[in-house]
């Protein structure tokens, strides 16, 4: 809809210069170049689509700068168009590769290859625009004769007329070729907006006052401005003017725009963007933002505008110290917990937080890669990266041959992994209550020996003694050996099933976790992050991880080693499983799964060998038939084997019957477990 004189006038202003703006009579687009040169615009716009860059094949033509002009377009007289008229300036770059014969020789060597050189050049240029909510691309095709092609001169120009956009808005402008040789140019243009819509203070708030006539209905949207995609919309109303809308000061963000528009077919739309330049929408861009872990190696930004922002790995020490930056540096193009902008810190966040708990008194060590696979080791401290194994007085090389056994063993959890080296987090908690213990263990024995050398006096003496000796070994049973059994949810039976294996082996001197005990803990941290720290709490406490294979186990195995599915992704009862092995996983293909990992199925319900042989590194125990050498796998590595062995093993399969006889014969049904997945048994 074309916009009435005098609001151009009131916008662009009353001036011999803005009243002299050329005025283009017509809809249609045209163009035209310098002299010389030949062009031609397509009769309909084309796919905004640049595509990559790629090798130029000899001369071409290349933009080199974009001009832009207002002009005016004209229905009539009076009721025109603001139009921005642009100017693509066109230069030759590129050279004809010699021939090999004439590179040789010095002097051409057959008169035919000069013939490309004496041709002229063609290119297809593309101006791309977009105002919001408009975009659109046209192309034109230029023509340089042989005569004007001069290695990296300009040629001319070519001139487009013309792209309307609407009072205040902001256009967006690139040109390139295609096939694309190089890098687009871009050029941003602000046009005048018109003085009825404007912008002032009060205190914390902000005023949009709307100096419309009465009984004017019109449109007004409030929406993020995005550099790239399309904008998000926030707010939208339609009202009646005049009205003056109230902005919190929290609301604002720089890329917070404006549109007015009047109810009426085909209309105008005004957009300004008047906080761009506002410290406090700046402060509130990064009050919003956050930084989100996808994986362990990749990480999000969420902000509601585009920020320009370097991101570094940095470390900090239990205690509130200033976050340090890591010596030597990791490649920081995946992961981050410090954002700067503009030389300053604005943004620090733990991304691990959610799957590690709170920051803990561990110890990180930052392994070095350099050429021929030579690798090094350094512990990171407040005072520098200490290398290992070290004879300085810090903590860290105290502990340096232990770290190092830890590392080995797979005590210690990756953080991080690329080219570069790799940084892990090793527990220093077990070292801490070492320390206490020895202390703890001085005094016990100084209060034993007091006591001692008093009760020896008296006649109960030697009873107290073994009641003292009772009461050691009552102890030690009942702290037993930690053990996560972790298993696939087939079914409610199974689910029973299990639920019974474990019950039957908190009997023994173990102490067992699975998720069947811990919905609500599952629940309020998700399958993965709850996983994820029992694993590391069993494995720092020298526990054992049992792998419970079932046949939709042994489904979910297989289709992790073949596919590299991914757990989050899926819904169902296999859930919690799926997500177990982004946490398994690792152990077995890196080896560090013996002596921390143990399998086991049921006689009936699947064979040892339909197991995938990944996890068949480990021993694997079928139920009941192999208990005693199931339960001796769970005991402490060094613990010595119990002469009770056989006992307890008869104990756990008379609380194990009755939930075994229920899953396979349920009373009128036939069993549930037979011939179901790979390997299943044949019931018999």
């Amino acid at each position: 809809m074309p916009v009435p004189w005098f609001l151009l006038s009131l916008a662009l202003g009353r001036s011999p210069v803005v009243l002299s703006l050329e005025r283009l009579v017509g809809p249609q687009d045209a163009t035209h170049c310098s002299p010389g040169l030949s062009c031609h615009l397509w009769d309909s716009d084309i796919l905004c689509l640049p595509g990559d860059i790629v090798p130029a094949p000899g001369p071409v033509l290349a933009p080199t700068h974009l001009q832009t002009e207002l002009v005016l377009r004209c229905q009539k007289e009076t009721d025109c168009d603001l139009c921005l008229r642009v100017a693509v300036h066109l230069a030759v770059h590129g050279h004809w590769e010699e021939p090999e014969d004439e590179k040789k020789f010095g002097g051409a060597a057959d008169s035919g290859v000069e013939e490309p050189r004496n041709a002229s050049l063609q290119a297809q240029v593309v101006l791309s625009f977009q105002a919001y909510p408009t975009a659109r691309c046209v192309l034109l095709e230029v023509q340089v004769p042989a005569a004007l092609v001069q290695f990296g001169q300009s040629v001319g120009s070519v001139v487009y007329d013309c792209f309307e956009a609407a009072l205040g808005s902001e256009v967006r402008i690139w040109s390139y070729t295609q096939p694309r040789y190089e890098k687009e140019l871009n050029h941003t243009q602000q046009l005048p907006a018109l003085p009825w819509l404007n912008v002032s203070a009060d205190g914390d708030n902000v005023h949009l006052v709307l100096n419309v006539s009465e009984e004017q209905h019109f449109g007004l949207s409030l929406y993020w401005n995005q550099v790239q995609g399309p904008p998000k919309p926030r707010w939208h109303k339609n009202l009646t003017g005049p009205q003056i809308i109230t902005l919190n000061h929290t609301d604002l963000v720089p890329c917070l725009c404006i549109q007015v528009w009047p109810l009426e077919p085909d209309s105008v739309r005004t957009n300004i963007c008047p906080f761009r330049e506002d410290p406090r929408a700046h402060r509130n861009l990064w009050q919003a933002a956050r930084l989100r872990l996808l994986t362990l190696q990749s990480w999000l930004l969420d902000a509601p505008c585009s920020l320009p922002a370097e991101a570094a790995l940095c470390w900090r020490a239990l205690g509130g110290d200033p976050c340090q930056p890591l010596v030597p540096p990791l490649s920081w193009e995946n992961v981050t917990v410090d954002v700067n902008s503009s030389e300053k810190l604005q943004l620090q966040e733990c991304l691990w937080a959610d799957s590690l708990g709170p920051l803990k008194d561990d110890v990180l060590l930052l392994e070095t890669r350099g050429p021929q696979d030579n690798r090094s080791l350094c512990a990171l401290e407040p005072s520098g990266c200490t290398s290992l194994p070290s004879r300085a007085s810090t903590r860290a090389a105290r502990l340096g041959e232990y770290l190092l056994q830890d590392l080995q063993s797979g005590q210690c959890l990756q953080l991080w992994d690329d080219d570069l080296g790799a940084l892990w987090a090793c527990p220093m908690d077990k070292y801490i209550h070492k320390r206490w213990a020895l202390v703890w263990l001085a005094c016990l024995l100084f209060a034993a020996a007091l006591s001692l050398i008093l009760l020896l006096k008296k006649d109960h003496a030697k009873g107290w003694l073994r009641l003292l000796k009772q009461d050691v070994r009552s102890g030690a049973a009942a702290r037993g050996r930690a053990a996560l059994l972790l298993y696939s949810a087939d079914d409610s039976g199974f689910e029973r099933l299990v639920g019974a294996l474990a019950s039957a082996l908190c009997q023994l001197p173990l102490r067992v976790a699975v998720d069947l005990w811990s919905r609500r803990e599952l629940s309020a941290q998700g399958p993965v992050a709850w996983f994820h720290a029992q694993r590391r709490q069993t494995l720092q406490e020298g526990g054992v991880v049992v792998l419970l294979f079932s046949p939709g186990a042994v489904a979910l195995c297989s289709e992790w080693l073949q596919d590299g599915v991914s757990g989050p992704g899926a819904h169902g009862p296999h859930d919690a499983f799926r997500a177990s092995l982004s946490c398994v996983l690792p152990d077995f293909l890196q080896g560090r799964a013996p002596g921390s990992y143990v399998g086991a199925c049921f006689d009936r319900l699947l064979h040892p060998d339909a197991v995938p042989a990944l996890f068949r590194t480990v021993p694997v125990f079928t139920l009941p038939s192999q208990l005693p050498d199931f339960l001796g796998a769970l005991q402490q590595p060094r613990a010595p084997r119990s002469g009770r062995l056989q006992e307890r093993a008869e104990q756990v399969s008379r609380a194990l019957q009755p939930a075994l006889d229920c899953y396979f014969h349920p009373p009128g049904t036939p069993a549930p477990g037979r011939g179901v997945g790979p390997g299943a048994g044949d019931g018999t």
